[in-house]
């Protein structure tokens, strides 16, 4: 019994005391002593599985850095398999690219980014991996990642258009030099689209100040 009791005293520290020898209170208590090897209530058990090296990247955030960290492995998989199928099939990448095929390949990416990641009709695609929050603006619908595990990466790839830009654009550019007929033909119907839409809220918002006119200044 004595051996154990001296072992737990060994594994404790006593607190600095604040006071003084000559200036202690009569009333004040001696510092209570605590075990050397205990962990501050706020301090987080390391190694978490979520954030490679801790939690020294963002303290006070949870951020899935592992399901990232896939993701980019994922794309560049993704970007080495167009590579080799261009290379078998001998194309040679141009000069430069063409201005047009630039603007067409931008601003369809731009409309197929926000298609999936916004679109009312495409909702059954990110459901597995979203949750519904209430409708954005015309035809477009507002969501969240659900959360834990991959799970959450998909689902914020699903509803960021700014990610799903980015593989849009590798795939429309890989496919251009694959297939430059059909791919210019996606393309430009995609950027019909992108101006059909510009056409409607530009009409609908001049349907309604036609409606709703401001009052004259008096």
């Amino acid at each position: 019994m004595g051996r154990r009791t001296h072992r737990r005293d060994d594994r404790r520290r006593a607190l600095p005391d604040p006071w003084p020898p000559d200036a202690r209170p009569s009333d004040a208590q001696p510092p209570e002593s605590r075990p050397s090897d205990a962990r501050p209530p706020d301090s987080r058990p390391p190694g978490d599985a979520r954030q490679p090296g801790g939690h020294d990247y963002a303290p006070e955030a949870d951020r899935p850095l592992r399901g990232y960290l896939t993701t980019l492995a994922a794309f560049g998989a993704y970007n080495a398999g167009w590579a080799l199928a261009i290379r078998r099939r001998g194309r040679s990448l141009p000069e430069r690219p063409d201005p047009r095929d630039l603007a067409l390949t931008a601003v369809a990416t731009f409309r197929l980014s926000r298609l999936l990641t916004k679109g009312s009709v495409t909702s059954p695609l990110r459901a597995p991996f979203t949750v519904y929050e209430g409708p954005e603006g015309p035809a477009e619908v507002s969501e969240h990642p659900r959360k834990g595990g991959p799970t959450e990466t998909l689902g914020e790839l699903l509803t960021c258009p700014f990610c799903l830009s980015v593989w849009l654009a590798s795939t429309l550019t890989a496919a251009q030099l694959l297939w430059p007929r059909l791919t210019r033909t996606t393309t430009g119907a995609l950027t019909a689209l992108a101006a059909a839409d510009t056409l409607q809220l530009a009409y609908t918002a001049l349907e309604s100040r036609a409606a709703h006119p401001e009052p004259s200044p008096s």
